[in-house]
C-alpha cells in the first residue's frame, strides 16, 4: 500500500498534466530552454520574495529521482493520458508548476509587509516609538489553513516581518528549512470554550482564574461570550481592576473583543477602560492605557479592516501603542496566484543552434506581455529594473545563483532574510 504522501513525494509527478507532453510541442532539435519569474504587479506596488529556498530543499536538493520514480511517473501518465506519452529523458520539463508554488509565500510576505507599513504609519503618527512594532500583527491562521503544509509555509512567509505567531507549524518550517530556532513566539489567551465552560454566571471566576494561573507576563482574554460591554466596565473595570493593576512591572492583561465591526468596537472597549484606569497623553498627544492593559483585535482582520481600526483610532485620539492585531484566514488564506500577478514564462531558446528570444504580446492584454531574451536585474536609484534581450551587464546583475544540478548553492537563514526585508 502506498502512503498518502507518495505522489507528492515523486518530482516527476508534481506538475500539471499537460507539462508531460511538452517535449513533443517544441520546435524540433530544441536544446535549451529559458524562462523567468515575476510579479507583473497586482495588489500591492512591490512584491516581497521569499520561499523559494523551502522548495528547493524541500523537493529539489540531492537525487530527488530515482528509477523507481521514473517507472511510476510513467506507468500513471501513460494511463492518465490514454496514450504512451511519458519520455523518460523528458520529465525535467516539467518543474515550471513546481516553481511557481513560490508565489504563495511571495503574496503572503508581501500581505504581512504592507499591514506593517501601514501599523509603521500609525506608530509614527500617534505613538512615542516602533519598540512594540515586531508584535503588532501575529499569525492566527493554523485552523483556516487548507492543510499543515500550507500553514507552515505561509506562517513562515509572515515571519519574515512578524514575531508574533499561534502557527506552530511555521514554527517548524523555519527552524526545518531556514535555520532558526525559534522564529516566532506565543502568550497564553483564553478562547471562547475555556471561559463559557464556568458558565454565564461563573464568566467572572474565569478571567479571575485566568489571571491566577497566569500572574506574569501577558494573558490574554476574549471578553465577547455574552456581553463585551459588560465585561469591560463591571469586570474589568471593577470587580478583578485589582488584579489587573497588580500586574503593573510584572505582565499585561490584553482585552480582546471577537465580534462586531471592528474599527467601532476597538475603539468603544478603549473608551470604556480609559472610564477606570489611568490613561496618561503621550509625546505625540494621543491617550495611552496603563502598560499592564492592552486590547488585541483578532475577528474579521485583513490588510483593509487593519487600516480602518488605526484611522479611528486615531481620530479618537487613542494611540496604536494600544491595540495588537491576530489575523487567520485573510493572513494565510485569502490570497491566491492573481494576487501579485505572478507568472513563470519562457523568454528564450536555443533551436538547432540557433539563439531565439521568445516573448507573447495578447492584443487584448497588454499587461500579460512577457519579457524577451536573456534576462539581467540591476539595481539602480532605489529601484529593480530587468534588462532585456541580453542587453544587460552581466557584471552589474544582481541575481544570485541559489541551486544547480540537484546541489543548493546558497542557504539563506531566517536572519538574513530579516535583515533584508527591514522597511
Amino acid at each position: 500500500m502506498l502512503h498518502p504522501a507518495a505522489g507528492t513525494n515523486n518530482i516527476c509527478l508534481v506538475t500539471d498534466s499537460y507539462k508531460v507532453t511538452h517535449y513533443r510541442q517544441y520546435p524540433p532539435n530544441t536544446t535549451l530552454v529559458y524562462s523567468y519569474f515575476e510579479s507583473r504587479g497586482g495588489k500591492y506596488p512591490t512584491t516581497t520574495f521569499f520561499g523559494l529556498q523551502y522548495l528547493l530543499k524541500r523537493f529539489l536538493t540531492g537525487q530527488v529521482v530515482t528509477k523507481e520514480k521514473i517507472e511510476e511517473a510513467k506507468e500513471i501518465c501513460n494511463s492518465h493520458f490514454g496514450l504512451d506519452i511519458f519520455n523518460e529523458e523528458g520529465w525535467n520539463y516539467i518543474l515550471e508548476s513546481y516553481l511557481v508554488q513560490a508565489w504563495y509565500p511571495m503574496t503572503v510576505a508581501t500581505s504581512s509587509l504592507y499591514q506593517k507599513d501601514m501599523i509603521t504609519k500609525y506608530l509614527r503618527e500617534t505613538a512615542d516609538n516602533l519598540d512594540s512594532l515586531p508584535f503588532k500583527l501575529s499569525d492566527f491562521g493554523f485552523r483556516g489553513s487548507s492543510s499543515f503544509e500550507t500553514a507552515g509555509i505561509g506562517g513562515c512567509a509572515h515571519l519574515v516581518h512578524f514575531l508574533g505567531s499561534d502557527t506552530l507549524c511555521a514554527l517548524m518550517t523555519a527552524r526545518i528549512y531556514y535555520g532558526c530556532d525559534m522564529a516566532g513566539f506565543s502568550v497564553p489567551a483564553a478562547e471562547h470554550s475555556t471561559i463559557t465552560t464556568w458558565g454565564k454566571d461563573g464568566e467572572t471566576d474565569a478571567f479571575r482564574n485566568m489571571l491566577k494561573q497566569f500572574p506574569e507576563g501577558i494573558v490574554s482574554c476574549v471578553g465577547d461570550s455574552y456581553d463585551m460591554w459588560r465585561v469591560c466596565d463591571k469586570v474589568w473595570g471593577q470587580e478583578l481592576k485589582g488584579l489587573v493593576e497588580a500586574r503593573e512591572g510584572k505582565g499585561t492583561l490584553v482585552v480582546r473583543p471577537d465580534s462586531g465591526y471592528p474599527p467601532d468596537v476597538v475603539v468603544k472597549v478603549l473608551d470604556v477602560l480609559g472610564k477606570y484606569y489611568n490613561t496618561t497623553i503621550n509625546s505625540k498627544g494621543f491617550k495611552l492605557l496603563p502598560p499592564y492593559l492592552r486590547v488585541i483585535q483578532a475577528d474579521g482582520v485583513s490588510y483593509e479592516t487593519l487600516g480602518a481600526v488605526l484611522e479611528n483610532m486615531k481620530k479618537n485620539k487613542w494611540s496604536a501603542d494600544n491595540v495588537v492585531f491576530g489575523s487567520g484566514g485573510a493572513l494565510l488564506q485569502q490570497v491566491d496566484r492573481d494576487t501579485q500577478k505572478c507568472a513563470f514564462k519562457c523568454s528564450f531558446a536555443v533551436v538547432n543552434g540557433e539563439e531565439r528570444n521568445v516573448f507573447k504580446n495578447p492584443v487584448d492584454d497588454p499587461g500579460k506581455t512577457s519579457k524577451k531574451g536573456r534576462l539581467t536585474l540591476k539595481y539602480e536609484n532605489g529601484k529593480y529594473k530587468t534588462i532585456e534581450e541580453g542587453k544587460g551587464d552581466i557584471s552589474k546583475d544582481i541575481l544570485v545563483p541559489v541551486f544547480k544540478n540537484g546541489v543548493l548553492l546558497k542557504d539563506y537563514t531566517l536572519d538574513e532574510i530579516r535583515k533584508n526585508a527591514v522597511l
